[in-house]
């Protein structure tokens, strides 16, 4: 549906203050958000409409231009690292899935 599109809450606070007592909220997905988002897309057999998701429906209601650039997936696993850096004086962030799978990747 045109009324639902692509979207992300990443919030990438640093590791130490997620991991704490009174920690940020959020989870950071930005360096697999296409990727996971194709996960469900297949998961559930409708990735032939992942890419209106992505590319149309939202650039349609805000009344923008559609991207015109593309990009390739392949569905070929491969593992998140346990973390990225996070500038100096903040550390490392922990993404989501941090050690494990993400079942797609972006090739192009």
């Amino acid at each position: 549906s045109p009324k639902f599109f692509w979207g992300t809450d990443s919030a990438p606070h640093p590791t130490g203050a997620k991991e704490s007592a009174c920690g940020c909220a959020g989870v950071y997905t930005a360096h697999a958000a296409v990727e996971l988002y194709a996960e469900a897309f297949d998961s559930v057999g409708a990735l032939d409409k992942l890419d209106s998701f992505c590319s149309e429906y939202g650039a349609e209601h805000y009344g923008f231009e559609r991207n015109t650039r593309m990009i390739t997936l392949e569905k070929t696993p491969w593992t998140v690292p346990s973390s990225y850096d996070f500038g100096d004086e903040h550390g490392t962030v922990t993404p989501l899935r941090a050690g494990k799978e993400v079942l797609w990747k972006i090739v192009e």
